[in-house]
């Protein structure tokens, strides 16, 4: 048994030189800034207070948090792991504990923040497919300019010892594999994992762990858009902007998500996607190969598979 089950990711956590390169950024991949307590946050339009910090300093990613149901949650947390509650002091209010995961990455873990009502969504344009004529008398105009970020809905992280990193998430969190990856039969190298929820569907991944010859460090963090004209618009954005991209589009084997993934000012990799897998707690893990991690089901390759190439 874990000593609690999250419910959510929370928010990611930066570091950078120049705050006001990073909000240019983050604006133009779709997210909403502004400064609190001399750092940058970020928010989508679901009402959670952000999803995104940087303070000043040299580049670097500092950490991750992730949702409590309840303040009852962080009092076992805290008991368990000889901590102190905290109030948060960061928009939205709220209480945190701070943990420290076993290749240094600072966890936290908050309860009780007061959210905002979320922005409307735009309505889904209907599709003509071969199979059904949806949209009758009608013209697809897609709005330029930046994605409408949602929310953020997973990271990735390297790991010196996946199987540590990934008993002390789970024994905390409640984590359950969606997907674990093996180089060999027996030997994994790293896992999806989702949030359990029960019975009620949730991402296919809130969090990857993967170990790698490299050392520990940040992968990627991933941000839900409006749809995929919405990610096609922001992708024609950001590179209309010049800012660097890193793979897409295309559709991951692992979670089907249509993804688009492009490096801020400092090389941390930020991904837009639409249309991921929802999986119930009932469903079972998989088990895959690099194949299947690396792969696509369209797009283009991984930029590991095209060094390969």
């Amino acid at each position: 048994m874990s000593l609690i089950k999250v419910i959510d990711i929370a928010f990611v956590r930066f570091q950078a030189p120049d705050l006001g390169k990073m909000r240019s950024f983050l604006e133009d991949f779709g997210l909403r800034c502004f400064d609190a307590n001399g750092r940058l946050f970020a928010a989508g339009s679901d009402g959670s207070p952000f999803a995104h910090v940087t303070q000043l300093g040299s580049p670097a990613f500092l950490g991750l948090g992730f949702q409590a149901e309840t303040l009852a949650d962080l009092e076992r947390l805290a008991k368990s792991e000889d901590k102190v509650i905290e109030r948060a002091e960061t928009p939205g209010g709220g209480h945190r504990v701070r943990l420290t995961d076993p290749d240094g990455f600072e966890v936290d873990i908050v309860a009780g923040q007061e959210w905002e009502t979320a922005s409307p969504l735009d309505p889904d344009v209907p599709f003509n497919s071969a199979a059904e004529r949806r949209r009758l008398r009608a013209a697809v105009r897609v709005r330029p300019g930046p994605s409408k970020v949602r929310r953020l809905g997973h990271a990735v992280l390297m790991v010196s010892d996946f199987s540590r990193s990934e008993r002390w998430y789970k024994d905390r969190f409640g984590l359950i594999t969606s997907d674990q990856v093996e180089i060999e039969p027996g030997n994994p190298i790293g896992a999806f994992l989702r949030c359990d929820r029960g019975d009620l569907p949730t991402d296919h991944h809130t969090l990857f762990l993967a170990q790698a010859p490299q050392g520990p460090g940040f992968n990627h963090a991933a941000f839900e858009v409006g749809g995929f004209d919405d990610l096609m618009a922001g992708h024609s954005h950001l590179k209309s902007r010049q800012h660097s991209p890193a793979w897409g589009v295309g559709r991951h084997v692992l979670g089907s998500q249509i993804f688009d993934y492009w490096k801020d000012p400092w090389g941390h990799e930020l991904e837009h996607w639409t249309d991921g897998d929802l999986l119930t707690a009932a469903d079972a893990p998989g088990v895959v190969g690099l194949e299947e991690l690396l792969g696509t089901q369209w797009g283009s390759p991984h930029p590991l598979q095209s060094d390969q190439n």
